[in-house]
């Protein structure tokens, strides 16, 4: 796994942070993206010290779609292919559906979908690339998407709804490119023990939140399977729910 390279965004922290550390432990080279310059350099250290064979931070906004041509351009230089892209970074937002304002819709449609739809296209030569390269493994691409996606939940319609979108491009990257050694995994957890989720910890605990340890594991699953399969998505429940929600 030494040779290979993957694309992380909103790799300074969380479950983002999580996987860049998997990956750094397999010898992976690493490029990773956050909206903070220092922090993403105090991590390209630690990754590097857990092993990845190179690590390029690159810092910007991914609302921003200069910046996300420029990121798979800084990566395409730095590693000439790209065998993992994992789209991590999005935001959530919740609140009534009769009272959800169309700006802060707007917001999560631009973070959770347009921002990894503009990626997936940028990438899409260099995943090419590296699945030709390598047609036993082929490449993968990893998208953090939610339980919502599959159950809806109070106050997080919107959420849901780009999470949901976000499931069905996976889908369709699979119909398209899994002849050509391409192939998308979408997760979609419950609530996960990050900051994220913090605002809920009056009604559920951390300690009956999803670790980010097991996102992590599901996620190298995913990166070490065959050119052979694809599995569309993954719904990670928590234990002490009906398996039916957030």
């Amino acid at each position: 796994m030494s040779n290979r390279s993957a694309l992380v965004t909103g790799a300074s922290r969380g479950i983002g942070l999580g996987i860049a550390l998997s990956l750094a432990r397999r010898g992976h080279a690493l490029t990773i993206a956050a909206r903070d310059q220092e922090r993403l350099e105090v991590v390209a250290a630690d990754l590097r010290a857990a092993g990845a064979s190179d690590v390029l931070p690159v810092a910007g906004d991914i609302a921003d779609e200069i910046y996300l041509a420029d990121l798979v351009g800084a990566h395409a230089t730095r590693f000439g292919a790209l065998d993992a892209l994992v789209l991590n970074a999005g935001v959530g937002s919740a609140g009534p559906l009769a009272d959800f304002h169309p700006r802060r819709f707007d917001k999560q449609v631009t973070l959770n979908l347009r921002a990894p739809f503009v990626l997936l296209q940028e990438s899409m030569p260099l995943l090419r690339k590296a699945a030709a390269a390598d047609l036993t493994r082929g490449a993968k691409v990893v998208a953090l998407s939610s339980i919502t996606g599959v159950y809806a939940e109070p106050d997080l319609a919107v959420y849901g709804a780009t999470k949901a979108a976000l499931m069905s491009l996976v889908r369709s990257v699979n119909r398209e490119e899994s002849r050509q050694g391409v192939g998308a995994t979408a997760i979609c957890p419950a609530y996960v023990d990050t900051d994220m989720a913090a605002y809920v910890h009056n009604r559920i605990p951390a300690e009956e939140m999803i670790e980010v340890a097991d996102v992590v594991a599901m996620v190298d699953a995913c990166l070490r399977l065959s050119a052979r399969v694809t599995v569309p998505e993954i719904v990670m429940a928590r234990a002490s729910s009906d398996g039916h929600g957030a």
